[in-house]
């Protein structure tokens, strides 16, 4: 029988009908500790009081009207993260994978109307920038794109880490520079500061611009509100999605006015984008995340999961290797197969989330209280425990 759900996912066979902050409740009452929050999605945690009163009051009021209009709600999230940013422009959209589409298509209208036209656009292998056409031909991996040729032109992908192949392919035809701060899907991989550093100064120096991919990576997730700042770079066009709707369909491109000075009226458009409803709960999140003590709890948080799973991998030696990432964003490298071990620690009633590169991602709300963290290891410890036993 033909599913009525296209079947592009190979779905777990849990349905769940109720969530409570890092909990979430399946349909026969089980509760199962959820580190995954949606891939980095929810990061207030499911049912924020606040959150739910944002979109409530909002969902009174007005829902959609159409960009042919000026929104409030949104002129008030732009006015937020441009305060917050380096940028001095927003565009909203309802995904990354938009996101992605409209940083590739500003920084190649960028070159165009400075009068000398460039068109590659340099990656990384093991990127993951969405899933539509042009998404696909910039992440390149053979996964992404088998069977969707002709591909977009105009990608090199380039070797993770590898600084002297991205040297000897930086020159004056480079239009961009498009990089995760940190890979998620790619297997929890950080850029070293330095690495991220060079890439901004070879833009600088070639008149490459430098997009940052922080759909995963930000709104909080690795302690300041976007990764690169542990770098002390900016960007000059930056993805944004996931987190920053806190479970709510939400995306954002930040710009500079100078990388988006060719994007005039008709360049560009989306009907649901920048919606009333996604802007009131995006402002919300974004206040809240954005407090510096917020932050601080963040790392202190991240610095107490990060502990507890490198005493998880000291007691189970032969199934998981080490500890990676940054923040609330960490990832355990296996040794045992990934997603076997994520259908164990389902066993155990907590949810992670498979990556490449044999990686168990764990991506919990940032306000996850200390003893769910407690708890989630304890899980994932006897989840190891029984699957070593086997």
């Amino acid at each position: 029988m033909i599913s009525t759900v296209l079947p592009t996912y190979n779905r777990t066979p849990l349905s769940f009908v109720k969530g409570e902050g890092s909990w979430l409740i399946e349909a026969d009452g089980r509760r199962f500790l959820d580190m995954g929050a949606g891939i980095a999605v929810n990061a207030l945690g499911h049912a924020n009081p606040e959150l739910v009163s944002a979109l409530t009051e909002q969902a009174g009021k007005l829902w959609h009207v159409s960009n042919l209009y000026k929104i409030p709600e949104q002129q008030a999230l732009a006015d937020l993260l441009v305060d917050l940013t380096f940028a001095d422009t927003v565009f909203f959209t309802n995904s990354g994978t938009e996101t992605a589409e409209l940083a590739i298509k500003m920084a190649r209208k960028y070159h165009y109307e400075k009068g000398a036209p460039r068109e590659t656009i340099l990656t990384f292998e093991g990127a993951f920038h969405g899933r539509s056409t042009a998404a696909i031909a910039a992440s390149g991996g053979e996964k992404m794109v088998k069977g969707f040729g002709p591909l977009m032109p105009g990608f090199r992908h380039l070797p993770w880490g590898d600084m002297a192949a991205f040297e000897a392919a930086m020159d004056e035809s480079v239009c961009a520079v498009m990089v995760e701060p940190v890979q998620g899907e790619g297997g929890i991989r950080p850029m070293p500061e330095d690495q991220l550093r060079a890439l901004r100064e070879a833009c600088d120096r070639t008149g490459a611009l430098l997009i940052l991919d922080e759909v995963q990576c930000g709104m909080g997730r690795t302690g300041k509100l976007f990764a690169h700042e542990w770098a002390g770079v900016a960007p000059d066009i930056m993805m944004v999605a996931k987190g920053i709707g806190g479970g709510f369909p939400l995306g954002a491109l930040l710009a500079t006015e100078n990388a988006a000075s060719g994007m005039v009226a008709g360049t560009h458009g989306s009907t649901y984008g920048g919606n009333p409803l996604a802007c009131a709960v995006g402002l919300k999140v974004s206040q809240i995340v954005s407090d510096a003590a917020f932050l601080d709890d963040v790392s202190r948080k991240a610095g107490l999961l990060r502990q507890r799973l490198e005493g998880l991998v000291a007691a189970h030696p032969d199934t998981f290797e080490a500890v990676r990432g940054m923040g609330l964003m960490l990832g355990l490298k296996c040794k045992k197969p990934a997603a076997e071990l994520a259908a164990a620690a389902r066993e155990a009633g907590v949810l992670v989330v498979p990556a490449a590169d044999n990686v168990l991602r764990l991506l919990p709300a940032l306000n996850i209280p200390d003893a769910d963290i407690t708890e989630a290891v304890a899980r994932l410890d006897a989840a190891a425990t029984a699957y070593e036993g086997k």
